[in-house]
């Protein structure tokens, strides 16, 4: 089974980007749900980041509760690195598992989609990377209108990510997404081609 490897920065255009697969019949895994699945009750994972950063953590309805969570680790980047020290390797078990069961399905093709693929190392995992990049100042554009953020606030998050220059040179594939929807789309179809013929050529081997 061949595996995509899908990253970008926020606001860059990765949904649409994933919609398409699944459009196509692709399966996609989506890291950021799986992060989502490693911090319910009874994992182990659950069980490390209560033990890690306090029991105050834990909501009255046994869940952990982000906002507090998330305020124990914003701005704090050796705290940050606590947290994706437990939850990354979690993630990656699920996301493994996922791959296993596509392939055992007879699925050809799948997608991991990460926001994370570089920072937690899972490039492995993939045979190709596709980065979808936007201009930063139209990304604080696009955030700010989205999320409802001030610009100040939305360049913030975008400025503490990789920079699309580091994602570029580790990616095969490069989908800008500066332009209209419509741009954007026909760049996914000229990538998908493009994919098609290489699964071919390999497939002929």
């Amino acid at each position: 089974m061949h595996v995509i490897g899908l990253t970008g920065g926020i606001a860059s255009g990765k949904s649409t980007v994933t919609a398409f697969f699944r459009n196509h019949d692709v399966p996609v895994i989506d890291a950021d749900l799986l992060g989502h699945r490693t911090y319910e009750p009874g994992t182990d994972t659950f069980a490390a980041v209560v033990r890690t950063f306090g029991n105050d953590l834990v909501a009255e309805d046994g869940t952990i509760d982000r906002r507090i969570l998330g305020g124990k680790v914003f701005g704090k980047p050796e705290e940050l690195k606590r947290l994706t020290d437990i939850v990354w390797p979690g993630i990656r078990r699920l996301a493994s598992e996922e791959l296993s069961e596509f392939e055992t399905a007879g699925n050809n093709l799948a997608v991991l989609e990460a926001a994370v693929l570089f920072e937690a190392g899972w490039e492995d995992l993939c045979d190709e990377i596709w980065v979808v990049v936007v201009e930063p100042d139209l990304a604080v554009e696009r955030l700010a209108s989205r999320n409802g953020l001030d610009p100040e606030a939305a360049r913030a998050r975008i400025n503490s990510q990789l920079s699309n220059a580091e994602r570029v040179s580790r990616a095969g594939v490069v989908i800008e997404n500066n332009g209209s929807l419509e741009a954007l789309n026909s760049r996914i179809e000229e990538a998908w081609s493009e994919l098609q013929g290489r699964l071919a050529q390999a497939a002929g081997r």
